[in-house]
């Protein structure tokens, strides 16, 4: 599938900010056999006085920019056309749990796709003994990890209520385990959470949706969203999966991807410094318009 894809971030400091240095994490990933770009851009108002590219250890495009001149308000626009054909489902060749374990410590790598990484505590997603007891549900049933993997995705989606205003960027798995309702940060950190808490790695993916319009409604400008979901390892053969708990569904051609970390706090948007005081507002506008 073949999209268009503009994203407007814009930030309004309620003094002027003297200057700044931030990160910026928003351009979709080229990924061999699943994800081509075919043209993108990234422009940021004002301009800034340094600009500068790199890729990240999660192998993600970060632009760092620059600002030495005083500034109230900043502007961040990216346009890409990307081609995304991922893999249809495979059989689940996934392992049992206990063999999962094993082939974990069969892995001698640290590369940044090493499941070793995605074990641990992290800053959103710490292991916790109660996300743990509800992803241990679960395992009643499966036999292998991925129908594990599948069913948590499922589970999530129907106890956990939909809700903007509850939480956040700062909100962690635990937080929102205890109100049962979040955006797709949330639902993502508190699979990722329960997967660790088995002993099945698993990260965080940041990236689009596309937003489809309900019959007889048009389609409204702006109003697709910047989304996440989760990816878990599940053995050797199977290697990493991708599923979106926030709508109960393997991540599929419409979810394209920017980058992939533990949580949101390896693949947030935009961070840094600013030389103001007092605070801002920020509001970001997507679209994401299929070309075929």
């Amino acid at each position: 599938m073949l999209y268009n894809i503009r994203l407007h971030l814009h930030y309004d400091y309620e003094r002027s900010a003297a200057g700044g240095r931030h990160h910026i994490r928003v351009m979709p990933q080229a990924m061999p056999g699943v994800q081509r770009i075919v043209a993108s851009s990234l422009s940021f108002d004002p301009v800034s006085a340094e600009r500068s590219e790199f890729t990240d250890f999660f192998s993600n495009s970060v632009t760092s920019i620059v600002y030495r001149n005083p500034h109230e308000t900043l502007d961040v626009t990216m346009a890409a056309r990307v081609n995304v054909t991922r893999p249809q489902n495979m059989l689940d060749v996934s392992p049992d749990l206990a063999r999962l374990r094993k082939e974990i410590r069969s892995v001698w790598s640290i590369a940044a796709d090493a499941p070793h990484h995605f074990l641990a505590t992290s800053v959103h997603a710490a292991i916790d003994p109660d996300i743990t007891a509800y992803a241990a549900q679960s395992l009643v049933d499966a036999r292998t990890v991925m129908e594990v993997v599948n069913d948590l995705n499922k589970r999530i989606h129907a106890d956990f209520a939909y809700d903007g205003d509850a939480t956040d960027v700062r909100t962690t798995a635990r937080q929102a385990f205890d109100l049962k309702a979040g955006v797709c940060q949330d639902f993502s950190h508190v699979m990722i959470a329960g997967l660790r808490g088995l002993g099945i790695p698993a990260g965080y993916v940041s990236g689009f949706l596309r937003t489809i319009p309900r019959p007889g409604k048009e389609r409204l400008e702006g109003a697709d969203a910047m989304h996440a979901w989760v990816r878990a390892w599940c053995g050797r053969e199977a290697g990493w999966q991708e599923l979106d708990p926030t709508n109960n569904m393997v991540a599929g051609n419409d979810h394209i991807t920017i980058g992939y970390g533990r949580d949101y706090s390896d693949v947030s948007p935009i961070v840094g410094v600013l030389k103001t005081s007092g605070s801002q507002k920020g509001k970001q506008s997507v679209d994401v318009i299929p070309l075929e």
